[in-house]
């Protein structure tokens, strides 16, 4: 009798401490649209960081954020981060980043979970098929803009924790967050912030999760890398003020032909860096690399036909995506200074801005990047002769960030995918820049990974911007799914 009162008690136990990932799942699916309707109201504050006549909507969502998390029973706070300078020299307050934690057990492994709520801006003239600050669901899409980017993943890692306490579970493991405003505009005032609290917020956290990244396909993904990103202006001044095209054309030399001219040297019709030293620095295409590019659920016809173009520079699959992911490449963006409104004007510019940025990967140094790109557009500019000046800057300056797939982080997160999706993770790097994950890595040296819920096809930063509903949802399942396998994960890692 006594054993089997000891094997009751077991029992008991065990089914207390045993994952109940049936009852979370069920009670994600039965508050859905409980969750549809938060993101709903995240969505209406137009949120839009690049738009300094919207910063009063933006400290709103940053208050809107801190709120809900204070209503679970966070330890909440909110960083003053400074000022932003504005172009005329005045400042205004940048918006508060938000912290918070959620259990403080030395026992268990402490996730910081990462995101913004700042959006791109968006106007219904730009495209869009419907309204952008008010989110419509249409073939169990949600259409809104911020709708992927990044609202819905924060909503649902918070949503994640919230359903912990809502059934009386305990976390798995200690959570905080780091949620912020400007990362659309570069994340003003949060490397210094990271490195304020290295030694006070981030020192006891273990792991870092960043979810503002989407899918390659329908099959989900686990990012190990992105590239960086060079921003430069070349810019070229000549005449003191604006010319008569006809008075003046043929007897001056002018600065946007100047610019064309240099602009066309940077990279050929075939997609080459035509830049001495830029390819050289590129860390070899490994034979592992290769197998793993040949694995990836890819539809190269589809994206082919998304972009609308008739061909591409590459023909098969992994070509294309090494030169999408760990391959540098030259875009010209645009050129401040020309005449680009509708109808005529007979102008000779007088000063004009050539705008391109060069996407960074391992091994390449931004600043060894900078004397390449300066050095190489002043002697191309001396051989034309020109009586112009050239200037040329470098205004951004992004590292690449690259994880070791074999971390535990990303075993755990096979798991979870596994257990929510029942398919194994693509393993995908992403062609953009997320600067705050190198920031991460190298102020605070937490391993870090990138564990995306977005659709291949959400369109982000684009017109008709949505989250799925499927994705939204079972994203949250995922990130309920992922907290339970890290905590699995051994204390010496």
């Amino acid at each position: 009798m006594a054993l089997l009162c000891v094997a009751s008690v077991l029992l008991v136990l065990s089914c207390v401490g045993a994952f109940q990932y049936s009852e979370l799942a069920q009670y994600i699916d039965s508050h859905q649209e409980e969750y549809v309707e938060a993101l709903r109201d995240w969505v209406a504050i137009e949120s839009d960081s690049s738009n300094i006549l919207k910063r009063p909507d933006l400290h709103r969502m940053m208050d809107v954020t801190a709120e809900k998390l204070r209503r679970m029973g966070g330890s909440v706070e909110m960083v003053d981060i400074g000022e932003q300078e504005l172009p005329g020299g005045q400042t205004v307050a940048l918006p508060k980043v938000v912290t918070a934690q959620f259990g403080n057990d030395t026992q268990k492994h402490t996730v910081c979970v990462y995101g913004h709520v700042d959006v791109q801006p968006a106007k219904l003239e730009d495209g869009w098929r419907t309204e952008p600050y008010n989110l419509t669901e249409i073939d169990a899409n949600l259409y809104g803009r911020g709708a992927s980017d990044n609202k819905a993943p924060v909503l649902a890692w918070i949503h994640a924790v919230e359903a912990y306490q809502a059934l009386n579970m305990e976390l798995p493991v200690n959570v905080k967050f780091v949620i912020e405003g400007m990362e659309e505009t570069g994340s003003n005032g949060l490397d210094a912030m990271i490195l304020a609290q290295r030694d006070t917020f981030f020192s006891d956290v273990d792991f870092i999760v960043i979810s503002d990244c989407g899918w390659l396909s329908k099959r989900p993904a686990l990012t190990y890398g992105t590239r960086g990103n060079c921003y430069f202006f070349a810019e070229i001044e000549g005449p003191r003020q604006d010319l008569h095209s006809g008075v003046y054309g043929g007897t001056v030399i002018e600065p946007m032909t100047d610019l064309i001219g240099i602009l066309d040297t940077l990279i050929s019709p075939s997609g080459k860096i035509l830049i001495p030293g830029i390819r050289e620095a590129v860390a070899p295409l490994t034979d592992e690399e290769w197998r793993t590019y040949q694995d990836i659920e890819f539809d190269f016809d589809h994206y082919k036909n998304k972009i609308g173009v008739s061909h591409l520079m590459y023909t098969n699959k992994v070509d294309l995506l090494a030169h999408r992911w760990r391959h540098p490449t030259v875009t010209i963006h645009g050129i401040e200074g020309a005449f680009s409104d509708p109808g005529t004007k007979t102008v000779i510019p007088a000063k004009v801005i050539g705008k391109f940025s060069i996407r960074q990967v391992p091994d390449m140094d931004p600043a060894q990047v900078k004397k390449q790109v300066t050095d190489y557009l002043h002697s191309v500019f001396a051989k034309r002769k020109s009586p112009n000046r050239l200037r040329v800057t470098m205004v951004i300056g992004a590292k690449p960030w690259l994880a070791d797939t074999k971390h535990q982080l990303y075993d755990a997160g096979k798991a979870a995918v596994k257990r929510v999706f029942d398919v194994d993770p693509d393993l995908i790097r992403e062609g953009g820049t997320i600067p705050i994950a190198r920031t991460f890595q190298d102020v605070t040296g937490k391993s870090i990974i990138m564990l995306p819920i977005g659709g291949f096809d959400d369109g982000l930063h684009s017109q008709n911007e949505k989250m799925s509903r499927y994705n939204y949802i079972e994203g949250t399942k995922l990130f309920i799914a992922y907290l339970h396998e890290v905590s699995q994960l051994k204390r010496s890692i």
